[in-house]
């Protein structure tokens, strides 16, 4: 029998090929399309809490920032792009960024000072491979909100309890640090954030 193997394409013809106006979410892995499935509501509810917290923040820091609705992160090394669940974006760097204006697509960590996954059933994606390239890119801060318990007991513990990693570069490695129930969520991006997990995790209950 058989198998066919998929054809590999570049970042360059996956922006092109992009459905306009599509309901559907799409990221490219390794030069592999794959469509993103429709998110539950509890995931859902932690992005809306957490997207009003952060921008609460930094519009009282008065920074620069923004969070967007669409916009791809590309590593430069791999035929890759994710549209990750919030983005908090540099604004004053997104003129440096050669695929912005055209393709709302950045590629520098100057642009990126925080990303924040939110797990799915995909969780490999968010512990192996996005923290991979995340990491690669130099993007100084990345949260893995696995309010679900869905990733490895390596990484969430035995048994799985709802945990948020952030996970911060230092000498261009990250170093994670793990936070569950009451904990307070330390972060070099917002130092004076003031949010629990349990508060983050209770967002859908609200």
């Amino acid at each position: 029998m058989t198998q066919t193997v998929p054809k590999l394409i570049t970042f360059d013809e996956f922006v092109e090929w992009i459905p306009e106006n599509s309901p559907k979410r799409y990221e490219l892995y390794n030069g592999v399309i794959v469509e993103m499935a429709q998110p539950v509501g509890d995931h859902e509810e932690v992005i809306v809490f957490l997207v009003e917290k952060l921008t609460l923040e930094y519009s009282r820091l008065n920074l620069l920032y923004g969070i967007p609705k669409t916009v791809l992160v590309k590593p430069p090394t791999s035929e890759s792009g994710y549209s990750p669940d919030i983005l908090i974006l540099n604004r004053p760097n997104l003129i440096n960024e050669p695929r912005w204006k055209k393709e709302s697509t950045v590629t520098q960590a100057l642009s990126v000072p925080l990303v924040v996954e939110v797990v799915s059933t995909n969780w490999r994606d968010d512990y192996h491979k996005k923290y991979a390239d995340y990491e690669e890119m130099g993007i100084p801060e990345y949260w893995i909100v696995d309010y679900a318990a869905l990733g490895g007991r390596e990484y969430i513990g035995k048994p799985k309890q709802p945990t948020i990693l952030v996970c911060c570069l230092d000498e261009g490695e990250y170093q994670i640090r793990k936070f569950g129930k009451s904990d307070r969520i330390v972060s070099p991006t917002f130092p004076e954030l003031n949010l629990t997990v349990q508060e983050i995790f209770q967002a859908g209950n609200a």
